[in-house]
């Protein structure tokens, strides 16, 4: 075997959410189920294979994946659950490779460089995370090895459900050709329309061009999708995760229109989101409040904080003088926050002339409370009677900020 200068695996869980349900609940096995709200204003998680072969899938509208697939059963997410099985997961990935770079609960990089005398050639590395993966959960996934990320991420997606696929490097761009434009990263409807134009349709074509001609027409993205073409993507697997943002989304179950409703969901966002920035050992320097209309209209605004924060006090304040300089009258169907501009808690920090230490004790005190008796242990008395969200607590990689006793998750 032609020795390959790296080997990268990329190993992505099968329909991970609604795979989960059929392997817990057996009457789910074989029939089509979709992951999500009841609420038909709320997007599909995740499809089995059953409800993709009715033409669903993820991010879908729940009406209109129940207009294509009646039958389906839908169930709600249980992200505890997931996170529970990814943890299980992503500790089999570190048996085999110290460099895992998760991506999401159900995908990963693994530089499996070196690992030969180990696991075996490429394949055997490959059908081994698969059995492991299989033996411990009972779930199944597929594995694309290449001697790039790129190309090993589109090799993971080649042969699913329950693929392997292996592009040894000399074989890359031969094997990359037939395939539609629309699997290089960074094309999406309105460049794969630009590229059609230029009677571009697959990667082969893309390859066969001058990298000139496609930077004259599309910048800086033209040389880059020459480049995958051919393989080319010198980005190495990251360990650790940089967050650059945290920020917390609710579709509503009613549009709301009044600043008295709106403000009542972004305090319950502030509330999440420093509590995450407190459990990273994060601070932020700016605020974000994001809305979106009936009409699916996506607003933003956004300011720096005089001072870094990781408190809710501070967020909502910030949140609430944002909300007035939105000058759309509503309704929303979402409201949202984003806290950025991170750092280390423990940095040295300029802090702010206003800094309030009673408020981060206040909350500190609580997340100590949540931690020992439970998220459901401590809540404002207004969320008693109803969350009035599509759904509740979403989903997070906080887990694998911590790996063999090291810190590898960094603020960015």
């Amino acid at each position: 075997m032609e020795r390959w200068p790296r080997i990268i695996a990329h190993a992505d869980m099968d329909a991970f959410y609604a795979a989960v349900e059929q392997r817990d609940t057996p009457a789910l096995r074989g029939k089509p189920v979709l992951i999500g709200p009841r609420s038909r204003r709320g997007v599909v998680l995740t499809a089995s294979y059953e409800a993709r072969a009715y033409g669903v899938g993820s991010a879908m509208s729940v009406g209109e994946a129940l207009q294509r697939c009646p039958h389906a059963v839908m169930v709600p997410p249980d992200f505890d659950k997931y996170q529970a099985v990814s943890a299980r997961i992503m500790d089999i990935f570190a048996d085999f490779s110290p460099a895992v770079e998760a991506l999401s609960l159900d995908e990963a990089f693994l530089d499996m460089s070196g690992a030969e005398r180990f696991f075996g050639n490429p394949s055997e590395m490959g059908a081994g995370i698969k059995a492991a993966v299989h033996a411990a959960t009972g779930l199944h996934i597929s594995v694309g090895l290449a001697a790039t990320k790129y190309v090993a991420k589109v090799a993971s997606a080649h042969d699913k459900p329950d693929g392997l696929t292996v592009v040894p490097p000399q074989d890359t761009q031969q094997w990359l050709a037939p395939l539609p434009i629309k699997r290089l990263w960074g094309v999406g409807p309105k460049t794969s329309a630009r590229l059609a134009d230029m009677d571009l349709i697959t990667i082969g074509d893309i390859a066969r061009l001058e990298a000139a001609v496609l930077e004259e027409r599309l910048g800086a993205l033209g040389r880059r999708l020459h480049q995958l073409s051919h393989g080319v993507d010198p980005r190495r697997v990251e360990r650790g995760r940089t967050a650059r943002s945290i920020g917390s989304d609710r579709t509503l179950r009613a549009d709301v229109r009044r600043p008295e409703d709106i403000r009542r969901h972004l305090l319950r966002a502030a509330d999440r989101i420093a509590r995450r920035l407190r459990g990273k050992g994060y601070v932020a320097h700016g605020v974000r409040v994001r809305l979106k209309t009936s009409a699916h209209r996506l607003l933003t605004r956004q300011r720096q904080l005089t001072g870094p924060g990781d408190t809710a006090a501070l967020f909502f304040q910030e949140a609430c003088e944002l909300l007035e300089e939105f000058a759309h009258p509503g309704p929303f169907r979402l409201v949202g926050m984003a806290v950025f501009d991170l750092h280390w808690r423990e940095a040295p920090q300029q802090l702010s002339l206003f800094h309030n230490p009673s408020a981060r004790r206040l909350e500190t005190t609580i997340d100590r409370v949540l931690e020992r008796y439970g998220k459901q242990a401590v809540m404002r008395a207004r969320d008693l009677e109803n969350a009035a969200t599509v759904h509740n607590d979403g989903v997070n990689l906080d887990f694998m900020d911590v790996r063999q006793g090291e810190r590898v998750s960094r603020p960015g």
